[in-house]
């Protein structure tokens, strides 16, 4: 039953959810978690089913990833992530906003929500550029085949 307190429900729950034991390990333990839930999440649910268009980024999670993990190490932009994938310029203001706007919602946007990488917004609304920077779990957590080619972070 909600209780009211002045203008505001606040909802009770009796019990606690059951978990089956599965759960309840992974519960106590972030990383395996992690290790389990994101693996399928980021590449194997198709993140175009619920966009407003019938739109799909060309590609799959294994370029992507690659390319990502080199052009993101320092970081870029996502304007400049499209372009190297798909070899033209897209924004928003050109006819190529809806291939743009797929890559940003079906490639970016899961990692984003993982913590694998880190969007930035920069300039005024419409005229917005994103920037996009690997985290320090990409850092621990994914191993690529084109890690050989980054160079590492010099910390001083």
């Amino acid at each position: 039953m909600p209780k009211v307190s002045g203008r505001r429900r606040t909802w009770t729950c009796s019990r606690r959810p059951a978990l089956t034991r599965r759960g309840t390990k992974l519960a106590d333990s972030p990383g395996s978690l992690f290790g389990e839930l994101i693996p399928f999440f980021v590449p194997q649910i198709d993140h175009a089913s619920s966009a407003r268009f019938d739109d799909r980024p060309v590609g799959s999670w294994d370029i992507w990833m690659n390319v990502i993990n080199v052009e993101a190490d320092h970081g870029t932009t996502e304007a400049a992530l499209v372009e190297t994938l798909y070899g033209e310029p897209h924004d928003w203001h050109t006819g190529g906003w809806r291939e743009k706007g797929a890559f940003s919602s079906c490639v970016l946007r899961p990692p984003a929500w993982a913590g694998l990488i880190s969007e930035i917004l920069k300039g005024d609304p419409g005229s917005w550029v994103s920037h996009v920077f690997k985290t320090p779990l990409w850092r621990s957590a994914i191993r690529l085949e084109t890690d050989a080619q980054i160079a590492p972070i010099c910390v001083q």
